[in-house]
């Protein structure tokens, strides 16, 4: 009998992480006259930090959707907080000039809620997977579907098993 296989472990060091959030403000300068920063909470507001200090945007806002409520599985999709108007309004009521930043996109579902109030707004993320890539604009990193992302402000220092789980010497 064939069993799941189990998801891929990517752990993100602090490091390594932003290494690659400057990597996205990099590929970002010079694609638009960025008015503002929306962050998708919570994973967005670590990047969203980095790509703001990089780029010098100043108005940073937030959109607060819910979606991995038990770390391990996407749930249904709450929308707690959305974004200001006044940012959704800053050029022409659709999101034009505004960046939307967040750390990963899995299935596009988040993305999908957002880019409907911001329809004209440029999406990016520091990692893909390979089901969201057509809902970004711009990423850094594209992972396996079936790999879990272990950002570095999700973990402690503990022993990490080796991928072949014989450890029997």
């Amino acid at each position: 009998m064939e069993t799941a296989p189990e998801n891929k472990a990517f752990p993100v060091s602090w490091d390594m992480f932003h290494r690659d959030a400057r990597a996205l403000a990099w590929r970002l300068s010079g694609q638009g006259d960025w008015k503002a920063i929306v962050c998708i909470t919570r994973g967005g507001l670590v990047p969203a930090a980095i790509v703001a200090r990089e780029l010098g945007i100043r108005t940073i806002e937030t959109v607060c959707i819910a979606s991995y409520h038990d770390y391990e599985s996407q749930g249904q999709l709450e929308v707690i907080k959305p974004v200001d108007p006044a940012v959704v309004d800053l050029k022409d009521g659709e999101g034009s000039g505004v960046l939307v930043i967040d750390d990963l996109v899995d299935t596009g579902k988040t993305v999908k809620v957002v880019r409907e109030m911001l329809p004209k707004a440029h999406f990016a993320t520091v990692y893909a997977k390979p089901v969201g890539c057509p809902m970004v604009d711009t990423f850094i990193t594209e992972v396996s579907q079936d790999t879990w992302i272990y950002f570095p402000w999700d973990m402690g220092w503990q022993f990490q098993p080796p991928l072949n789980k014989d450890t029997r010497g």
